[in-house]
């Protein structure tokens, strides 16, 4: 522990230095983080030596993904995309759930010790895409634009949709093992969904209140009003967490209130907030490399290494394909949007709550089942991220004007991005 806060801000520091160097290559940040927390862990030198379960770790990642689920939440102007969900319903209407089907399945098929409950909870936990992983998918411009937006979309609203989910499974797979009674997990799935949401739509009002009546009053002071998202996310989780509500469910709504009742206040408020979920995003990476993927990676057996590449392949690219099935999409595109759903910050989270909640009998197979999976997603989406888009977009851009193809040439609103396409740059308008 004494050394742990010198080595990540060590690797804040070189990461800073050097990005404009790095940008570009086939290195993401997620690598370069997670690179230097398998250094600096126990496994190698030592510096970050924090138990997986402790609650510093647990703290920052809770916080992490809060401010994220907020982030990502007010980010997306619902109803801006009305006209362009098409893609984006079908992935998370249609792809999410056979994505939970097929995770399901593989996890019976391959790691036949666990319960149904615990095969389905693996599921759900990889289930989240992060886009993060792979910056290139949705900053480059060269792409069509209803495809980036489409990804970029997905990977905002699927890690807020499975958070119930994952209290739900949770829940019952808990109660399978006998830890808790039925009645007990039913109680506690309500409760923590209901005041949750509460909490989060009290929060995003009290948040959305506070800049429309700064911009009414024409006294928006740039620095106080970019610490509203930030207070509000806070909020939601503060009154969530003492009334028994899910902190994460409350900063996922209060974000989505949020962007829905500030409606027509001038300027963009969220850029604090993103940028402090970009630097906790980093320093969760390092902690995630250093604490809890090196460890697992000498627990690794046949089966999980198999599994990790079905969750990041069939498992992702096959409901993918039903999904945008009679839309006239491209080969090229299915692909694309196929392979490009990178397992990263919700489902480290995830595991994170079973180990510190679940009590069930293969924890510790699910932990680091789904730990080698986002290392695994990390190290191949980061290094196919820019290759692949740029095959992609000249592929696009080969069409002669007019005759591109319909679906994919269809424009789609800008929303703003957590990946940047230059470090230090704010977010574009959104």
């Amino acid at each position: 522990m004494d050394w742990a806060l010198a080595s990540v801000s060590v690797a804040l520091l070189a990461y800073a230095a050097l990005s404009g160097r790095i940008e570009g290559t086939s290195l993401t940040a997620p690598m370069v983080f997670v690179a230097v927390g398998l250094f600096f862990g126990s496994e190698v030198m030592g510096f970050i030596d924090l138990a997986p379960a402790g609650e510093h770790v647990q703290a920052l990642a809770e916080a992490t993904l809060a401010v994220v689920l907020f982030a990502d939440a007010s980010r997306i102007d619902l109803r801006a995309l009305r006209g362009e969900v098409a893609v984006p319903a079908r992935l998370l209407g249609i792809g999410l759930p056979l994505t939970l089907v097929a995770g399901f399945a593989a996890a019976v098929a391959l790691l036949g010790a666990l319960s149904w409950p615990e095969a389905l909870l693996l599921a759900v936990v990889l289930a989240p895409t992060d886009a993060a992983l792979g910056q290139a998918v949705v900053t480059l411009p060269r792409l069509p634009s209803r495809v980036r937006q489409s990804l970029n979309v997905e990977s905002g609203l699927n890690d807020g949709i499975c958070v119930p989910l994952f209290l739900i499974v949770l829940a019952f797979a808990t109660a399978e093992s006998n830890t808790i009674s039925d009645s007990s997990a039913v109680r506690l799935v309500a409760e923590q969904i209901g005041y949750g949401a509460l909490a989060g739509a009290i929060a995003g009002a009290a948040g959305a209140a506070a800049v429309v009546l700064a911009s009414r009053a024409s006294s928006r002071e740039g620095a106080w009003l970019q610490i509203v998202p930030l207070a509000a996310a806070a909020l939601a989780w503060g009154i969530a967490h003492p009334i028994g509500g899910s902190g994460f469910i409350a900063a996922f709504v209060g974000g989505v209130v949020f962007q829905l009742l500030r409606r027509d206040s001038e300027g963009a408020v969220e850029h604090l907030i993103e940028e402090l979920g970009d630097v906790l995003g980093a320093v969760t990476f390092v902690i995630f490399g250093a604490v809890l993927l090196g460890p697992a990676l000498g627990d690794l057996t046949v089966p999980i290494v198999v599994y990790a590449i079905l969750s990041l392949t069939v498992v992702r690219m096959a409901p993918v394909a039903l999904a945008l099935a009679g839309t006239g999409s491209r080969r090229e595109t299915v692909g694309f949007l196929g392979w490009f759903g990178p397992r990263g910050l919700a489902s480290i989270v995830f595991a994170l709550m079973l180990e510190e909640d679940g009590g069930l009998p293969h924890e510790e197979t699910i932990m680091v089942t789904v730990f080698v999976t986002v290392g695994l997603s990390v190290l191949l989406h980061g290094l196919t991220a820019a290759p692949l888009a740029g095959r992609y977009a000249g592929w696009f851009e080969s069409h002669p004007p007019g005759r591109e193809p319909a679906l994919e040439a269809a424009p789609a609103p800008e929303i703003r991005v957590r990946a940047r396409l230059h470090p230090g740059d704010p977010p574009p308008a959104g």
